[in-house]
């Protein structure tokens, strides 16, 4: 039920360590328990059934607004679609398009801004109701207004799921009752904010350096 952000140097390994949560990749050796389970003891489809992944790069095929947020996930009502939406505060924009959530949307969804399809991209991942919600640099390429409507979707669901966020921005970091730090493929130090600060040079040196203010 935590918000737990991730930090390092680019290509320190904060995405192949996620990717490891939905069996996107398996680990060499060891294993990842989730509440005491082995997920390499569990099936696929009910490991990836528990997990909500958005990515950098968001998914719009050519279609409907509806049809784009139901994405993957069947049986999904009109009722279901809209609390999505609304909780990732992508119902705002898609009222105030021509025909709301049946507006066809361009292959990638190049009729829509990074922040709205950010948005579909959340509500996508919402409608499955996770019980993790795994954000890999969602907020890096949006405006400080979807930025900000996206913090607060995140802190809406915590306690319904755990919220694990690759971070970009401050703000996102600051957000979070914890902080992993990685460097060359390990976690080097984990804490809060002002911990890491007094115990941890790189983490210390990347609030200076990488991680961007909020609306930057």
């Amino acid at each position: 039920g935590e918000r737990v952000a991730v930090v390092g140097p680019n290509g320190s390994g904060k995405t192949t360590l996620l990717s490891m949560l939905p069996q996107l990749l398996v680990p060499d050796s060891g294993c990842i328990r989730i509440d005491g389970h082995d997920i390499s003891q569990v099936t696929l489809k009910s490991l990836r059934a528990q997990i909500g992944v958005v990515t950098q790069e968001t998914f719009i095929t050519h279609g409907t607004i509806s049809e784009n947020i139901a994405f993957g996930v069947d049986q999904s009502t009109s009722d279901d679609i809209r609390q999505a939406a609304e909780l990732a505060h992508a119902d705002t924009f898609i009222d105030r398009l021509p025909n709301g959530y049946e507006t066809s949307v361009a292959e990638q969804g190049a009729s829509l801004s990074g922040g709205q399809r950010q948005r579909i991209a959340i509500a996508r991942a919402l409608l499955r109701k996770p019980t993790i919600l795994v954000l890999d640099e969602a907020t890096s390429q949006i405006d400080s207004e979807s930025e900000a409507a996206i913090a607060d979707t995140i802190r809406q669901v915590t306690g319904q799921c755990t919220v694990l966020v690759i971070a970009h921005r401050l703000a996102t970091v600051l957000d979070c009752h914890r902080i992993v730090v990685m460097d060359h493929g390990q976690i080097i130090d984990a804490g809060t904010h002002e911990e890491l600060l007094g115990t941890c040079p790189l983490y210390a040196r990347l609030t200076e350096t990488q991680l961007l203010p909020s609306g930057a």
